[in-house]
């Protein structure tokens, strides 16, 4: 853990200040409270200034301070992680928000992207080519931590992950200089940043593969009332058992909100995107299910990727509170159905959910070594999230959350995705065993194998835990 300095940083602070382009804005500033806040509305800190950087070169300057001074660094990208890994008490935040260009080149059918580009920003930017990144599902989320951590989305089973399709980046170290990484330059960091997430540097410049797609996509729902969740979960799985790779489906169980004009009772849908460009294709595969589970209601038809990219996002606010655990897990078996049935029967309220992610496909055909996403045998990907406004709701929330992923645990294949993470909120005892068993945690995000390979990392690139504010691997 990188000591905090007890010296005063405020000459250092204002040196930093005239070095960087982009402002530093302190508490008492105008715009401080605002700058400090992150997606998550549970996590309330105060550092002691928020630099946001105006070129790349703003981000070695704000490493090599952090550096010097012994204060905790905190980087943002586009501000959306659950963990609220984004903020830190008394620290320097990096926020790399204002760095949003993208440019295609759809010759090349590349995709150059900076650090603060949201989902939007990428497909807004490649839509127009009918191409596509594969990136996640809310399109206010942002890349850099998306991909760091992997990349689950809508494309996963016809393109890969997000990680499968970076070709490179451009890798700000703790020393403050510019890696590029890529499968020929730098490829040990290449391999520990798919997956590792931002243990090894702030990545300034992602390129990417882009992917073709039609300008609309064939995308919607099948709704099914609560009598009727066991019989087609069963059918969905049954359904997923011979998908073209182009299909990619998640059911989400919710209480879903009031825009959507579907009631106020929990409901089952499948939410499915057919990559292909046959339309007609697509269709006939849908009605398989369809005709095995006939839905209570349904919106399906053809869709402007960039509109169905964004369909779920009035349910993340910024702002919200949010809790979110997640797994990985083979069979959907009676017991596995069951346990799930029973949890998404009890939601009679608005602000928690849980997406059962069908994977496999391109996914699944990426070498589990050739990246440090924790494992690709797994047929589904589970999701368990809150996403509530009040606080009085704490509680009982992250004690649904918990208590799912809890049932879910003797069915679960290894490997936890980072981005489905939230944090804990420990008291002190727990903090206390934390620091201990540091490594044990991260073990059970990654695995013991490809552990042993990203602490090797960690020694090289970072060895004093400069970056240690995310899902952290230690360097010892």
């Amino acid at each position: 853990m990188v000591a905090v300095s007890t010296s005063a940083p405020g000459p250092k602070l204002e040196a930093l200040t005239r070095r960087v382009g982009g402002a530093v804005c302190r508490a008492g500033d105008p715009g401080y409270e605002e700058a400090r806040r992150v997606w998550n509305g549970m996590v309330d800190r105060r550092p002691l200034a928020v630099v946001r950087a105006a070129t790349a070169g703003d981000i070695g300057a704000v490493v090599e301070f952090a550096k010097e001074t012994g204060l905790p660094l905190a980087v943002r990208g586009g501000g959306h992680g659950v963990a609220g890994n984004g903020t830190v008490d008394g620290g320097i935040v990096l926020d790399l928000g204002s760095l949003d260009f993208v440019s295609v080149d759809p010759g090349s059918g590349t995709v150059r992207a900076e650090p603060g580009a949201t989902i939007a920003d990428v497909d807004a930017a490649t839509a127009v080519h009918d191409l596509a990144v594969p990136l996640g599902v809310v399109s206010t989320t942002g890349i850099a931590g998306l991909t760091l951590g992997g990349g689950i989305g809508w494309l996963t089973r016809a393109h890969g992950l997000s990680i499968d399709n970076l070709l490179a980046a451009d890798v700000v170290t703790a020393g403050g200089g510019t890696l590029h990484a890529s499968a020929e330059e730098n490829p040990d960091l290449f391999w520990g940043i798919r997956g590792g997430g931002g243990n090894f540097g702030v990545v300034s410049a992602f390129t990417f593969r882009a992917d073709p797609l039609p300008h609309e996509v064939l995308a919607g729902n099948l709704v099914y009332g609560e009598e009727r969740w066991l019989d087609a979960l069963l059918a969905w799985e049954e359904w997923t058992r011979a998908l073209p790779d182009a299909m990619q489906s998640i059911v989400t169980f919710f209480v879903p909100p009031p825009s959507w004009e579907l009631g106020s009772e929990p409901l089952m849908v499948v939410r499915f995107a057919w990559a292909g460009p046959d339309h007609a294709e697509g269709a006939a595969v849908l009605a398989q299910l369809r005709a095995a589970a006939r839905p209570d209601g349904e919106v399906v038809g053809p869709m402007a990727w960039t509109a169905w990219q964004s369909v779920a996002d009035e349910l993340f606010p910024r702002g919200s509170r949010a809790y979110w655990k997640n797994t990985s897990f083979d069979r959907m078996a009676d017991d596995v159905v069951e346990t799930l049935v029973l949890r998404a029967g009890e939601q009679r309220w608005r602000g928690t959910g849980f997406d059962i992610h069908h994977m496999g496909g391109a996914y699944g055909r990426v070498p589990e070594d050739a990246t440090a996403f924790p494992t690709r045998a797994a047929r589904f990907w589970l999701n368990v999230y809150g996403y509530w406004q009040d606080a009085a709701d704490d509680g009982a929330r992250v004690a649904f959350v918990r208590g799912l992923a809890t049932d879910m645990e003797p069915f679960a294949t290894g490997g936890t995705y980072t981005n489905f993470l939230g944090a804990e909120a420990p008291g002190p005892d727990e903090r206390r065993a934390q620091q201990v068993d540091r490594r044990a945690q991260a073990a059970a995000v990654w695995g013991p194998d490809a552990l042993e390979r990203l602490v090797a990392l960690k020694r090289r690139y970072d060895p004093g835990n400069l970056f240690h504010l995310n899902h952290n691997i230690p360097p010892t």
